[in-house]
């Protein structure tokens, strides 16, 4: 099957750890590799954001990379897209009808690549399945006045949801969310998104750890929800372990980095500073190693739509102490493979952690178990077999298949 993915601001050729450079970038790249490896041919297109870009990029797993001219030819911040969405649609149209490989079928990431696809879709007969990967209801009930979406996302999200084909959301939390929304449960599929198998494993080199304290492991952007500082906070309560966090800019510019510098400054007044350590940016292939040298990963955001980095530990055979928020209510079973704890709770976080450390039997129950959910419920291709099976339903509810010219 001929399956076009339009993820406007996360290609999967970026790398990760920046601002708008994280879990969706992850998913659309391990989902396409799984595509192919499955048979289908896969073209993801995205924003050009640089002028020495060629149109097409071949990824090392089989799938293109197509760069798409829509706004200025440089970074832009994520938030500032919307305006650029007509002309994304617009060039994806006269691209397919110009008969560049006319897809059987186009999967959205985000919201304002579903608008862009929607619009493609409507004009060539293509049916459209659309992936949120946030919500914006979620984010304005936790950022409020510090939300810098859009004005009208909500109401975008909602009519794309009652417009496509099919939505396909990520957790059981983010189907209630969606109809409290409006979007009818009827035209949802959940679909959990994966985890490499052969990067995340238990066997495996590990990263160096200072000799006799634990390892405590957080990893993701350095943005605010991600909660950083909660886990700094939590930390004197956890004596004789180190914190690791892994994420943002590449080592060399953390120390101009807002976040990291606040985060620096937090370790020092909370009397932590000297276990408490910024890595930065590692390259995807190398965050095995990082997992594998934890004794527990902690992630501690506001809220979390899905939440890979849970799950990629869990494979690793290490276990999750994290929030009770959206997607790792899913992938955590309380008291099995992990532990979770409200939101924005440094001294709940702070004393399952600790509770976890002193207690070995429970962490290496926690660890085997957290490595089969992992390996039985969550690989890439057990969730590219159920996306194709989506993909072929709402193609055969379309009369005719391919591109209207």
């Amino acid at each position: 099957m001929r399956i076009a993915m339009i993820s406007e601001h996360a290609s999967p050729l970026a790398v990760l750890g920046g601002e708008d450079a994280g879990g969706q970038n992850t998913h659309v790249a391990e989902l396409s590799a799984a595509l192919v490896a499955a048979g289908h041919e896969v073209r993801v297109y995205t924003r050009r954001d640089a002028v020495d870009l060629p149109v097409t990029v071949r990824s090392p797993d089989g799938y293109d990379v197509v760069h798409v001219p829509a706004g200025p030819a440089e970074p832009v911040a994520k938030d500032a897209l919307l305006p650029h969405m007509r002309a994304f649609g617009r060039w994806l149209v006269d691209r397919w009808r110009a008969g560049d490989w006319a897809p059987e079928v186009i999967h959205a990431h985000f919201w304002m690549s579903g608008l862009a696809a929607l619009a493609a879709g409507r004009r060539t007969g293509v049916p459209v399945v659309q992936t949120y990967h946030a919500l914006g209801t979620v984010k304005r009930r936790h950022q409020g006045a510090q939300d810098t979406s859009p004005p009208r996302r909500v109401g975008y999200e909602l009519q794309l949801g009652r417009s496509v084909d099919r939505v396909v959301a990520q957790c059981q939390d983010e189907v209630g969310e969606l109809v409290r929304m409006g979007v009818p449960r009827s035209r949802m599929t959940v679909v959990p998104s994966g985890v490499n198998l052969a990067t995340f494993a238990p066997l495996g080199p590990a990263a160096e750890r200072t000799p006799g304290r634990a390892r405590i492991l957080s990893v993701g952007r350095l943005v605010e929800r991600k909660g950083f500082a909660d886990v700094v906070r939590a930390m004197p309560l956890v004596p004789d372990a180190e914190c690791v966090i892994v994420g943002g800019p590449p080592e060399g510019l953390l120390e101009t980095d807002p976040h990291a510098r606040r985060l620096r400054a937090l370790a020092e007044s909370c009397g932590v500073i000297d276990r408490v350590t910024l890595v930065g940016a590692v390259p995807r292939e190398e965050m095995g190693r990082w997992y594998r040298s934890a004794d527990v990963l902690v992630a501690a955001p506001w809220y979390e739509p899905f939440g890979l980095t849970p799950l990629e530990a869990m494979a690793c055979g290490v276990p999750v102490v994290g929030s009770a928020v959206g997607g790792l209510t899913d992938t955590v079973l309380d008291g099995v493979t992990g532990d979770l704890v409200p939101a924005r709770d440094p001294r709940a976080l702070g004393a399952a952690i600790r509770r976890l450390l002193d207690d070995r039997i429970r962490r290496f129950a926690y660890a085997t178990a957290a490595r089969d959910r992992a390996r039985r419920s969550y690989s890439w291709a057990a969730t590219a077999e159920r996306l194709a099976e989506v993909y072929h339903e709402v193609a055969a509810l379309r009369p005719a298949t391919g591109v209207v010219a």
